[in-house]
C-alpha cells in the first residue's frame, strides 16, 4: 500500500509541468530514481537531470556525464556555479506550455542539494536548508520568474529502497545513527578506491581494516590502551565524505 509520502510524490508529479532531478555529480547512477523518472515521462512531463556538487569532480566525469544524461545541467549549489544555465534551460522547457502558471517540481535523494539548488536559482534563502537530511517535510512553492514557480519536496527514495552504501554516499543517512560504521566506511574505502587514503594522507593498505588503524593512529582516535578506534575515525570518514570534503 503506498505510503502518504509516496502520494505526495504522485501529487508533486501531477501537477508540475517540469521535474528538475537533483543528482549528486560524484554518484550520478546511484542518485538516479528511475522509478520516478518513468513515472514523470510516463506524464508527458519535461525532465532535466540537475548534477549538483560538480565542483567535486573532474571535467572529463562532467563531460561524459553530459552525453549519458539530456538535458542535464552542471551546478555547484554552494559556489554558485551553473544556476544562470539552469535558468536558461528552464524557461526554454516552459516554451512548451501555454498555461498562465507553470510549475517546476524539484525532486532528488535526500541531501543531493534539492533547497540549495532552489537558493541558487531564486537567490535568496527562500527554501529551508539543513545538513541533516529529512528537512524539508512538505511541499514548498516559490516565485521564480514571471509565471513559473518551483515546487520543493521531500527527498524521494524508490518505495523499497534499503541500501545501506548508497544511503551512505548520498549522505542520505546521519553518520551517529550508523549501526555499524566500521562496515560502512570499509565499503566507502573499497568503492573510492584510494581516494580516502590519498584525502588523509596515508598509503594504501592491504586491507581495509588496516588502512581505518593506521587513519585513527595518524589522528589520534585512540581506545583505552592506545588502541585505535575505528569506530570513532569510520564515523569521522563519513561525516567528512557527506559534508564534501574528500573529493
Amino acid at each position: 500500500m503506498k505510503t502518504n509520502f509516496s502520494e505526495i510524490v504522485d501529487e508533486v508529479i501531477r501537477q508540475s509541468d517540469i521535474v528538475l532531478e537533483i543528482l549528486d555529480s560524484r554518484f550520478p547512477e546511484k542518485t538516479r530514481n528511475k522509478e520516478l523518472e518513468d513515472m514523470i515521462r510516463s506524464r508527458g512531463k519535461r525532465l532535466i537531470y540537475v548534477l549538483n556538487k560538480c565542483d567535486l569532480v573532474s571535467k572529463e566525469q562532467s563531460e561524459k556525464l553530459k552525453r549519458n544524461l539530456k538535458p542535464s545541467i552542471f551546478v555547484s549549489s554552494i559556489k554558485r556555479l551553473g544556476t544562470t544555465v539552469l535558468l536558461k534551460e528552464i524557461l526554454k522547457q516552459a516554451t512548451y506550455f501555454t498555461k498562465e502558471r507553470i510549475i517546476v517540481g524539484v525532486t532528488g535523494y535526500p541531501n543531493t542539494g534539492k533547497s540549495s539548488v532552489i537558493n541558487a536559482l531564486v537567490g535568496r534563502h527562500s527554501a529551508r536548508t539543513s545538513p541533516v537530511s529529512g528537512f524539508t517535510k512538505g511541499k514548498q512553492l516559490i516565485k521564480l520568474a514571471k509565471n513559473i514557480y518551483l515546487m520543493d519536496t521531500p527527498g524521494i527514495f524508490s518505495y523499497d529502497e534499503d541500501d545501506q552504501l548508497k544511503n551512505i554516499l548520498t549522505a542520505s543517512k546521519d553518520p551517529s545513527k550508523i549501526r555499524d560504521a566500521t562496515e560502512a566506511a570499509r565499503q566507502l574505502i573499497r568503492t573510492l578506491d584510494g581516494k580516502i587514503e590519498s584525502h588523509y594522507g596515508v598509503e594504501k593498505a592491504e586491507d581495509v581494516d588496516q588502512t581505518l588503524e593506521i587513519i585513527a593512529l595518524k589522528f589520534h582516535r585512540l581506545r583505552k590502551g592506545g588502541l585505535p578506534d575505528v569506530d570513532v575515525i569510520s564515523r569521522k570518514i563519513i561525516q567528512e565524505w557527506q559534508r564534501g570534503k574528500i573529493k
